[in-house]
């Protein structure tokens, strides 16, 4: 499940026009670059939590496989279109409409219904990394947690994560005192149950509610990741992806040709 929903206001006019995840690297959204990661490791059924603008994201995977196709046109048969080689991936992608105002947690809750009951992964979609997904997901389901969030460090402007020993998240801090602190990452496994915790509604927060309340309860775990991680807030954010993926070393470009 990919959270693509939100406004993106700090990135500027780029969000004017369409929602961030959609905001291009190397001439494809970065919502194609996470999915193609993801892929990569054989996870290929995604929900993706659409609000803003989300009619972008729609018409993108509607024409999808005719943007990567040649195809013919008779229109001497009322228009018939056939598609020739087509390179789509074989992905199956589920465009759930959560509301345009709705915060992160009530945009998983609206798209619960899509998972059939199962743990699923769940991400933000405008962070890209080169997470292990195999060991995130051996590590969750060692840890007996009801949810495992990737933790990463990457400095000081953002809230930080309290750990303990045990590898459970204790408390969420708005700042970082200092460069180093650990921050949510993204790239969460949920297990289903962690769903009743999702009030009705469309202003429940994440973080600020149900995990919050997880790790009170010692049942959210912190998987460390020292790797790669970068989010696209602003404008700087992108043309640093950018920069990387050009250069043909973009760390998460595991997702570029298949492992």
């Amino acid at each position: 499940m990919i959270l693509a929903g939100g406004f993106g206001t700090r990135i500027g006019e780029e969000s004017r026009l369409r929602p961030k995840p959609m905001i291009e690297v190397g001439g494809e959204p970065v919502l194609w670059h996470l999915m193609r990661y993801f892929s990569a490791y054989g996870h290929r059924e995604f929900i993706v939590c659409c609000g803003y603008l989300g009619h972008v994201i729609k018409e993108y995977f509607l024409h999808y496989r005719m943007h990567r196709s040649s195809v013919t046109f008779d229109f001497a048969r009322e228009g018939e279109m056939t598609l020739h080689g087509c390179a789509a991936e074989p992905w199956r992608v589920t465009l759930a409409e959560t509301g345009t105002g709705t915060l992160t947690g009530s945009r998983v809750r609206k798209a619960a219904a899509f998972t059939d009951g199962e743990p699923f992964f769940l991400t933000y979609g405008d962070g890209l990394a080169d997470v292990d997904l195999n060991a995130l997901l051996a590590f969750h389901r060692l840890s007996g947690a009801e949810v495992t969030l990737t933790a990463v460090q990457p400095g000081g402007r953002f809230g930080a994560l309290e750990i303990d020993d045990n590898r459970r998240v204790r408390a969420f801090r708005e700042k970082a005192p200092e460069d180093g602190g650990w921050i949510n990452g993204g790239f969460l496994v949920v297990e289903p149950e962690f769903l009743r915790r999702i009030p009705e509604g469309d202003d429940c927060s994440l973080e600020r509610g149900p995990l919050t309340e997880l790790s009170r309860e010692g049942k959210l775990a912190a998987y460390l990741h020292r790797g790669f991680w970068h989010c696209m807030d602003t404008q700087r954010d992108r043309e640093s992806l950018e920069r990387l993926w050009q250069s043909g070393a973009a760390p998460w470009s595991i997702g570029r040709d298949g492992l």
